[in-house]
């Protein structure tokens, strides 16, 4: 038995390997319907299917079911990426079920569930994967050869070739699906890698912004400062004066810091789709923006503060594959595929702006269901207070 869809995300066990990387929860449960969905159901056929062939007294059924139990176990346990705790047991009883099928009931295909056990547990093991590999197929072998010494009529193709062989063909699968599965893991890693690098370069811009507008202010002060300092006894009136300006520009660039703070600084709204739009492909997120309308200036600042936020909440907390923005005459909608659940989360910037908006004469409306999560900013100056 081997699946060649990417296995769910595995723990750095004793028995798994080191290269093992992170896979965030959401993806390991598609990963897991997949499996189940895609590989389950022809499992059970061809388990049913064997066990009937093989059945030749009601006893055989005994021997036979085991195994396709510890199999199907093994599978769904692996689906849940909690084979360790099951493959033990599975494995002790689907290698007894060969020797059982091939020597007492005459079960040629009986070795089924020692190769479907170990399929799924060779892979994963951290070092002497190929030995173990050829150790198990060794047994098989074996047990197949026994089989020709107490039964010489019969032949190697069922009890020897066969099961030996499709034993290293499914290995060779599963080998190969497991490093599909590492290159699918590589690839969430880069997405994640990217999101918090689009995350960053925002953080890199936010200080860029801060320095403009501390920078030069406090360069200013610091030579007015030296200046009063130079005229306090010769020229008191003048180092007074020199003082008020200093208050000033203090105060002036402790408001600047502060509409910084909460995204309250004049945007332009072309500037901030564009960067948004940079931002999700670098991310690995589908960017779709329709530009209806456009807006004035007041409108356009107030939405470019919206569309800052939001692009900044879904980078960091949403695991969105596409996002569509949407710019009208009334406002702008931004809507993403990443939302968890049905239960709104904390925005602490988004609710300042919803205060902003609701100032400005407009509504910031969020919503969440069905896997989407949508942020819609209305704005209409004629109402304003």
């Amino acid at each position: 038995m081997v699946s060649l869809v990417a296995s769910p995300d595995r723990p750095n066990t004793g028995w798994v390997t080191s290269r093992s990387l992170r896979i965030t929860s959401a993806t390991q449960g598609r990963l897991r319907r997949l499996n189940l969905v895609t590989s389950l159901p022809p499992l059970i056929v061809v388990a049913v299917v064997l066990v009937t062939i093989d059945t030749h007294a009601w006893w055989h059924v005994l021997i036979l079911v085991p195994g396709v139990v510890a199999a199907l176990v093994s599978f769904e346990r692996w689906t849940a990426n909690d084979l360790a705790r099951v493959v033990k047991p599975c494995l002790l009883v689907a290698g007894a079920v060969w020797p059982l099928g091939a020597l007492v009931s005459g079960s040629p295909s009986s070795w089924w569930a020692m190769s479907s056990v170990a399929s799924l547990a060779l892979p994963r093991l951290p070092r002497w994967r190929g030995l173990a590999v050829a150790g198990v197929l060794a047994y098989i072998a074996a047990v197949g050869s026994l089989r020709l010494l107490i039964e010489p009529d019969d032949t190697l193709l069922p009890y020897v070739i066969l099961p030996t062989g499709l034993s290293a063909v499914v290995f060779a699968l599963s080998f190969a699906g497991e490093r599909f599965y590492d290159v699918v893991q590589e690839l969430e890693q880069s997405k994640e890698r990217e999101a918090e690098l689009a995350v960053i370069r925002e953080r890199v811009r936010f200080a860029g912004d801060l320095h403009d507008i501390q920078g030069h202010t406090l360069h200013v002060v610091k030579l007015k400062a030296a200046l009063a300092g130079k005229l306090v006894h010769a020229d008191p009136d003048r180092a007074a004066a020199e003082l008020r300006e200093i208050h000033a520009l203090v105060g002036d660039t402790i408001e600047k810091t502060k509409e910084l703070a909460y995204a309250q600084r004049r945007l332009n709204l072309s500037a901030e789709l564009e960067n948004a739009k940079n931002l999700f492909e670098a991310a690995g997120i589908r960017a779709r923006i329709t530009r209806e309308a456009e807006v004035d200036s007041r409108a356009s600042e107030l939405l470019g503060q919206v569309l800052r936020e939001t692009t900044t909440n879904i980078l960091r907390h949403a695991q969105a594959t596409e996002v569509r923005v949407t710019l009208t005459a009334e406002g702008i909608t931004i809507a993403n595929d990443g939302a968890r659940g049905d239960v709104l989360p904390e925005l602490r910037g988004l609710s300042v702006l919803r205060r902003r908006l609701a100032d400005e004469g407009g509504e910031l409306t969020v919503a969440q269901k069905d896997g989407q999560f949508v942020t819609a900013a209305a704005y209409n100056p004629t109402a304003r207070p």
